[in-house]
């Protein structure tokens, strides 16, 4: 049986036969109007991956007006003129951003997700047509809580050689993570919501967040609700991932959990996602860019532009412009379907640039 994901390219790949097309979208008066979006390249391979999707952008005719920032992975704190950029543009395109190990240095990852309240990270990985993977059927979409948790940065050396960090989890920050993955499942036609958490040993932290998922969970008898423990959890994405639909999960777990289904679906490179809040969204790269600081990748111009691309289209959706995303997507579908332009990370030698061209040829 095909994935859901292959269903709909199938049926894009036929309609593409046919001189009809479908009412998509019916847009309010001055919906059509461009929309400015703040871009920050990044580091490593993100200006070249940003830098794609521009080409493909300006190819489509998009109504996207690019904001660029020169940001940095090593800078002390998110340029004041950036964040301004983003609080007034509400929407945000970045390339990954090295963070520093150890050192005091913060993450600006982190900054900007707390600043702005990304309080949700989403992550879906799915198998693509035409790319071979372990398991078949896979289309998990991981959503993950994304300001608190390990995540907090409550960190102190209590005497030399010994350091306290806190775990902090809050019943409002865990009723609204679950309330976004019950609300996504609902919207989404989805099946099933699965809670990982660690609360046989975390008994109040992650106990709390269990009680809150089961109080949303309460709401909405449509949609299955189930648990597990996130060791189980790891080991069953590994055997049998395509049992998984949505799964929600504290900042950590869901950090580990999204990776894993990335790896098992394709790889990061081709695992759209993006960060959300009441206000904001920022879209990047689904699952960590382990690849942002390959010097190789960068000399050689050969990142892989995929994952991106599909998070683009899921900004475009965020944007109310569903035509553009459903073009997006169906020609970087097309692409791997096809096998002839790849990155070295899909079993093929093309640069970043090739595939560029070959999405952009595909564009109908």
């Amino acid at each position: 049986m095909a994935s859901r994901r292959a269903q709909p390219l199938l049926r894009r790949l036929s309609a593409q036969l046919t001189p009809t097309r479908s009412v998509t979208y019916m847009p309010r008066p001055g919906d059509g109007a461009p929309r400015t979006v703040t871009l920050i390249p990044g580091d490593g391979i993100g200006p070249l991956v940003t830098g794609a999707v521009e080409q493909v952008m300006d190819a489509m005719h998009a109504p996207v007006i690019f904001e660029k920032f020169d940001c940095h992975g090593d800078m002390k704190v998110v340029p004041p003129q950036v964040m301004e950029s983003i609080k007034r543009n509400k929407v945000c395109l970045k390339g990954g951003l090295m963070t520093p190990m150890g050192g005091g240095v913060s993450s600006l990852n982190l900054q900007l997700r707390k600043e702005l309240d990304l309080y949700a990270s989403l992550v879906n990985c799915f198998n693509l047509p035409g790319l071979p993977t372990r398991h078949d059927n896979v289309d998990i979409v991981v959503i993950r809580e994304n300001t608190e948790g390990e995540y907090a940065g409550l960190e102190h050396e209590v005497v030399p050689g010994v350091v306290e960090s806190l775990k902090v989890i809050t019943k409002f920050c865990s009723e609204r993570i679950a309330k976004y993955a019950f609300e996504y499942a609902y919207l989404n036609n989805r099946r099933m919501v699965t809670a990982v958490h660690k609360a046989n040993i975390m008994k109040l932290a992650d106990g709390l967040f269990l009680e809150s998922c089961r109080e949303v969970a309460s709401k909405y008898p449509g949609i299955k609700y189930n648990e597990i423990i996130v060791d189980n959890c790891c080991m069953q994405l590994v055997s049998k991932p395509e049992q998984f639909d949505v799964m929600v999960t504290p900042n950590l777990y869901g950090n580990l959990v999204a990776n894993t289904a990335a790896g098992i679906a394709g790889g990061t490179g081709v695992m759209p996602g993006g960060n959300v809040g009441a206000d904001h969204a920022i879209f990047e790269q689904g699952a960590s860019a382990g690849n942002v600081g390959k010097t190789e990748l960068v000399e050689q111009k050969k990142a892989n532009p995929v994952a991106l691309l599909l998070s683009s289209a899921m900004m475009l959706r965020h944007l109310q412009f569903p035509s553009f995303a459903d073009r997006l997507e169906t020609a970087v579908e097309s692409v791997i379907l096809e096998g002839k332009y790849r990155t070295k990370d899909l079993g093929g030698s093309s640069t970043t640039q090739e595939v560029v061209d070959a999405v952009i040829a595909k564009l109908d």
